[in-house]
């Protein structure tokens, strides 16, 4: 196998021709020639192993096959892409991963696959937007991607770069990354254009590919005008004080760029500026307002939790940084939301608990303290809903509804409080319920709107008994949530209904109440206790 064009290949090379003039003089001697022998193998052996060491999930056959000779030609050559192009394609990918991207810039003619590859880590509204001189991929290099489903997320911008980007800056677009490939004479002009009109997001980096070109922009007495373009482009990158710069030395050299967070005060000296740097400017705690809404090393249960409304919770928790204890009745749909938790990383435990039982609420904190160590965050989620008609309402129905939805709901309040006050710190978060403002019909509910509206008072009611003393206490009232009980025979006829009196038009997912969970769990909503966060798509307005 010939050595590829890359730093590590151009060693290969040099040393594969050192090895023939060696073997060919005899006053060489033995123990050199093995040096050379195995610093030829460690040179030969680098790019095809972090090629082959570098996971691949690109898919094995396309969805749609073009029929016309120059689609099929494009294919050929997203293969060949492929090919060549895994490793940073790959590394592409993680980084679109790390950061979450959504809105993607490339510039230059960067492989057909890592593109493709950057376009399957997105989410199905992200976009790339993809612009070279000149078409690199066949006549029309968008029919190129079509064959994938993916495709659909790139948007091809072919003709001066110069004019695409001033049409983006011109749409007010912002991207999270920019990838640019370095081995193009204006590279430099792009990236400066890149930083000089805010084509970047505050947190988004820049990848540059090629910047170690084959190896040479270290080398003296170089000339390629190429090379050159390549040394000028990084050292205008390393001066940036606006940026930090890296260069990993795979294939031919990517070097990876952030924005600084706060640029140094000669960036503001040039624009004459004076800048207030309180509070707002650098973030509450110097965390910036994401941050703020991370749940990092705190620990979390969610009553209720194996279905429903509780089981968003504890993915909406686990998601943000919580360890999450996930409480339900019954133990086996516990552990199987314990299981989904498990399949993306987040440290979490089933317990079976009674909230009505005094004795379950307090073995369920001890659980939680034994495994880690304390409470920091009690989402008291667990209830039922009955329905009768008033005057048919029985005393079972009655206490049945309040045992779970109000006294268990105390109970655990009572049990967690206890470890918040003591620590001086803790979120508590009650499902209420839109029925503690209206009275949701035509179906006939008594027990549970009284309930409901119960839990809202004693929110109200430890809110502002322990906000002094670090726990807040607050609810969050749903409206009518699509779940399978909802969509059950008996409550199936009165969908129609439901959604007559919605502004929204639609039934609450268990995913529109999670960022709400996550606020209230986290330090961003530290000024808000016994509030009552209603998410119901106006239905309480009508």
């Amino acid at each position: 196998m010939p050595p590829e064009e890359t730093p590590a290949g151009h060693i290969a090379e040099n040393l594969l021709k050192a090895k023939e003039i060696a073997l060919n003089d005899s006053r060489v001697p033995e123990q050199l020639r093995n040096y050379l022998q195995k610093a030829l193998d460690v040179a030969l052996g680098l790019d095809p192993y972090l090629d082959a060491m570098a996971t691949s999930k690109r898919k094995t056959s396309p969805d749609h096959i073009p029929g016309d000779a120059e689609g099929a030609g494009s294919r050929v050559r997203l293969q060949e892409a492929r090919t060549s192009g895994s490793l940073n394609g790959q590394i592409f990918r993680m980084f679109v991963h790390m950061i979450r991207a959504r809105k993607i810039l490339l510039i230059g003619k960067l492989k057909g696959y890592s593109i493709l590859a950057i376009a399957e880590e997105l989410p199905d509204d992200g976009k790339i937007f993809a612009c070279a001189e000149a078409p690199y991929l066949g006549v029309n290099s968008q029919e190129a991607f079509d064959y994938s489903s993916d495709g659909k997320k790139i948007s091809m911008r072919v003709g001066p770069v110069a004019d695409t980007l001033e049409a983006l800056h011109a749409e007010d677009e912002h991207f999270d990354i920019v990838f640019i490939d370095a081995d193009q004479r204006n590279a430099v002009h792009y990236y400066s254009f890149v930083m000089d009109n805010h084509l970047l997001r505050m947190d988004a980096v820049i990848c540059v590919e090629n910047t170690l070109m084959k190896g040479q922009v270290y080398l003296e007495n170089v000339s390629d005008e190429n090379v050159l373009a390549v040394r000028k482009l990084n050292s205008v990158i390393n001066s940036d004080p606006r940026v930090e710069q890296v260069i990993l030395p795979v294939q031919s050299g990517l070097s990876i760029i952030r924005r600084i967070p706060v640029p140094p005060d000669c960036i503001y000296a040039l624009f004459q500026k004076e800048v207030v740097r309180d509070d707002v400017f650098w973030g509450h705690n110097r965390r910036r307002i994401l941050d703020r809404l991370r749940l990092d090393g705190k620990v979390a249960y969610v009553t209720g939790g194996g279905q429903g409304i509780g089981r968003a919770f504890a993915h909406a928790l686990g998601e943000a940084g919580a360890k999450v204890a996930v409480v339900d009745l019954v133990l086996a749909k516990a552990e199987a939301v314990v299981y989904e938790l498990s399949l993306k990383g987040i440290r979490s435990l089933a317990l079976a608990v009674d909230v009505s039982k005094p004795e379950d609420v307090q073995r369920m904190v001890d659980a939680i303290v034994a495994r880690w160590g304390t409470v920091h965050i009690a989402c008291n989620n667990a209830g039922i809903n009955l329905n009768s008609a008033s005057e048919e309402t029985s005393l079972e129905e009655w206490d049945k509804t309040f045992n779970v939805n109000l006294r268990g709901l105390f109970l655990c309040c009572q049990a967690a409080g206890r470890i918040m006050l003591n620590q001086g710190y803790g979120k508590i978060i009650n499902t209420a319920s839109m029925a503690s403002l209206i009275v949701p019909h035509p179906q006939k509910q008594l027990a549970y709107n009284v309930s409901k509206a119960g839990v809202v008072k004693l929110t109200q009611t430890l809110g502002t008994e322990w906000v002094d003393r670090g726990v807040k206490v607050n609810c969050i009232s749903p409206g009518i949530v699509d779940t399978p009980l909802i969509r059950s025979k008996e409550l199936r006829p009165l969908v129609q209904r439901w959604m007559g009196d919605i502004p929204a038009g639609r039934l609450a997912q268990t995913t529109d109440l999670q960022a709400a969970v996550v606020y209230l769990a986290s330090e961003a909503s530290d000024y808000m206790t016994g509030h009552n966060l209603v998410i119901e798509g106006g239905q309480s307005l009508w």
